[in-house]
């Protein structure tokens, strides 16, 4: 079963973009310009970058 967590190893800033591009299985750069564009075009890029960042747990590390 597949799940969604931010990205430990493909983060920027919180992982999220990471995150969305591991679980899509597509490329993480293709995801930063599409979150980037929703910040120019739309304005509410930011803040649903922000509700993700809460929501999305992140990968818990196996020691």
């Amino acid at each position: 079963m597949k799940r969604l967590y931010r990205s430990d190893t493909q983060k920027k800033l919180g992982g999220v973009c990471g995150g969305l591009a591991e679980y899509f299985n597509i490329d993480v750069s293709l995801v930063r310009l599409l979150w980037a564009l929703t910040l120019f075009f739309g304005g509410a890029g930011l803040l649903v970058y922000l509700i993700a960042w809460i929501i999305i747990p992140p990968r818990q590390q196996i020691i």
